[in-house]
């Protein structure tokens, strides 16, 4: 197969510098068997433009670092084959979160926000004993529980929500999954209504247009779908019930 000259259209801005501007720099670079686009981006920053602005770290789609907007989806750049795409990509940071530069997004931030908001830890009033055994659950629901700690915090489901994109409040499925995982955990001690405290509003699990773009794109293939109706059913009932 004749080797393509791969065109990038990649967006560049430093919010931190006053003097720029958002604007789109193009950059050819020749395509090679199985090459992904972190390679790619490593050797235009390498070889054409040290200044392009990206994240990276694990290079093997398990940390999530270089969510971005491929062609207008949410992808990792790792984990995307050049040959899956056109010869001319477009490529912008992922919206929802604080833009960094280039197409560098702060997800830490808004993950640590997460996390405190939720309460993203085992609530229990057990005192914890560092001498004693484990605690051993079933096998069956330990894989349910494994099932949903899969997430890399990417970002690309907040960044694929329709509601996220136009509400600075909503949680997004990344929030409801991980909140999710404690409520099937049986050493959590929380009540329903304490969950339903966290996440049965508006801004919570009752704010999704269940348009499950963040299904779609879960670069980890995580059942989004699944999770979400399970604690919209829960939320709802225990809404009704009070109890």
């Amino acid at each position: 197969m004749a080797q393509r000259r791969l065109q990038l259209e990649i967006y560049r801005y430093d919010p931190n510098d006053p003097q720029t501007a958002p604007r789109m720099d193009r950059f050819e670079i020749d395509e090679e068997p199985m090459m992904n686009l972190f390679t790619v981006l490593t050797r235009i920053r390498e070889e054409q433009d040290p200044s392009l602005m990206f994240d990276f770290s694990c290079r093997a789609a398990v940390c999530g670092s270089c969510g971005m907007l491929i062609n207008g989806k949410p992808q990792l750049a790792c984990q995307t084959l050049t040959q899956t795409l056109p010869k001319k990509t477009t490529l912008h940071p992922l919206p929802v979160f604080r833009h960094v530069g280039d197409l560098g997004v702060d997800t830490g931030t808004w993950f640590r926000t997460m996390y405190e908001n939720i309460g993203s830890w085992v609530h229990t009033e057990e005192e914890f004993d560092p001498q004693a055994i484990e605690q051993r659950l079933p096998n069956d629901l330990m894989l349910e529980i494994y099932e949903l700690e899969r997430c890399i915090e990417c970002g690309c489901c907040v960044a694929a929500c329709g509601t996220a994109n136009v509400r600075d409040d909503f949680v997004g499925a990344v929030t409801v999954n991980r909140l999710a995982r404690f409520m099937i955990d049986p050493r959590d001690q929380r009540t329903n209504l304490q969950y339903y405290d966290v996440m049965g509003t508006d801004d919570g699990i009752f704010g999704c247009m269940g348009l499950l773009g963040c299904d779609d794109i879960c670069p980890k293939e995580i059942p989004l779908q699944k999770t979400l109706a399970m604690v919209r059913r829960k939320m709802a009932m225990t809404g009704l019930k009070g109890k």
